[in-house]
């Protein structure tokens, strides 16, 4: 596969403003005049076409992200470019599978910016093609599970998600709702499949609890309609109430830091509403932080070692113990959630996952954690 035939150059406008050698569009490979090597590098940012103006938001957030000063890591970075719109909505999604896919195969994380939210179909399914289940992390102020085909495609895209036969995914979460915008129904749906939906308030009251979350997934799909209007305004559905500048930051950096966090999707991006490029510009730091939590990874591979600290918990009902590790270096936490016993699964097999010190300390007061409990309902 050719990615270069999937792609047009990044706009000469972008280039307008003189970079110096420290600045971010100095540090990585760009698709000007000549396509880049992609195969040996870390990250790839890619435009997507909005279909309803035909425009490349990715360059707008170009101008801004190339002028920011570069942070610590070496910076093995390509920008490919924008995707050419194709025929029709179903082909450029194909395309998109295509090329995040090739991305994957060598360890290329994919850095979508653009389009509508539902191309996170696209994203989604790029990782059908291996054996193990993938976990996703979706933002939004809408849980898009709508059966109407009267909607359109980004108001549902989570139900085709959901409901896939044969599923791909092994666990969900949904953070940055909005309660009032939300049929009840909605979560319902997610709770039925041990899901978990955290609102747009309860991220601000312990935006840490979401480390955990964004530590185990593979992939995060960002819908801008998930940030308050104040500082996103370049969504025709923006809220007063969502979530801050800061705080989606915040959430990229946790997603950055996440070794196994193989893919970002920025959706829903249109510049015609942008209000003096604010929402370019967020854009452009949520990328920079990703970035700067990507070059942080610690890899957490053998957790026997010496790197790790084990707690057991054995004063419960049930289960009868609980077994947590805890990083020295990094303080993150994770627990072991035995698989049940059936057929094939022997009593001392274990699926360890993120979880946090509030975990731990719920276990120490006699309570199963939520995060165990939805883990072990989902196991085979």
């Amino acid at each position: 596969m050719n990615l270069a035939d999937f792609f047009l150059p990044v706009e000469a406008s972008v280039f307008s403003h003189p970079l110096e050698t420290s600045q971010w569009g100095q540090y990585i490979q760009i698709f000007r005049n000549r396509f880049p090597a992609w195969k040996r590098k870390h990250l790839a940012l890619l435009g997507l076409p909005n279909a309803s103006s035909g425009q490349y938001p990715a360059d707008t957030v170009r101008q801004q992200l190339y002028q920011f000063q570069k942070g610590k890591g070496a910076y093995l970075i390509v920008d490919l470019g924008n995707l050419k719109a194709q025929a029709s909505e179903e082909a450029t999604q194909e395309v998109l599978r295509q090329v995040c896919e090739a991305l994957w195969q060598h360890q290329v994380v994919p850095l979508i910016v653009g389009g509508n939210h539902a191309h996170d179909y696209a994203q989604f399914m790029a990782f059908a093609c291996q054996p193990e289940k993938m976990n996703l992390v979706c933002v939004d102020a809408r849980i898009d599970v709508s059966s109407s085909e009267l909607l359109p495609p980004s108001e549902r895209h989570l139900r085709q998600i959901l409901t896939q036969k044969p599923s791909h995914l092994f666990n969900f979460h949904h953070l940055g709702h909005q309660p009032h915008l939300n049929h009840p129904s909605a979560r319902e749906m997610l709770g039925a499949f041990y899901y978990e939906a955290y609102s747009a308030g309860q991220i601000r009251q312990d935006i840490a609890e979401m480390e955990p979350i964004l530590r185990q997934a593979h992939m995060l799909s960002i819908d801008l309609r998930a940030v308050r209007m104040q500082d996103a305004p370049a969504h025709p559905q923006a809220s007063l109430l969502g979530l801050s500048a800061e705080e989606i930051c915040q959430l990229c950096w946790f997603a950055g830091q996440n070794e196994e966090m193989a893919s970002l999707g920025i959706y829903e991006l249109h510049p015609e509403w942008d209000e003096r490029h604010k929402t370019a510009s967020l854009v452009a730091l949520m990328l920079w932080y990703f970035t700067e939590g990507y070059y942080q990874r610690v890899r957490v591979k053998d957790f026997h070692s010496q790197a790790f600290m084990k707690y057991v918990v054995s004063d419960l009902d049930h289960p009868s113990q609980m077994v947590f590790y805890k990083h020295r270096t990094t303080q993150k936490w994770w627990m072991e959630v035995p698989y049940p016993p059936r057929e094939g699964n022997t009593p001392a097999e274990a699926m360890i996952v993120p979880c946090s010190y509030r975990d731990y300390q719920a276990a120490g007061q006699g309570e199963v954690p939520d995060r165990w409990i939805n883990t072990y309902a989902k196991l085979p």
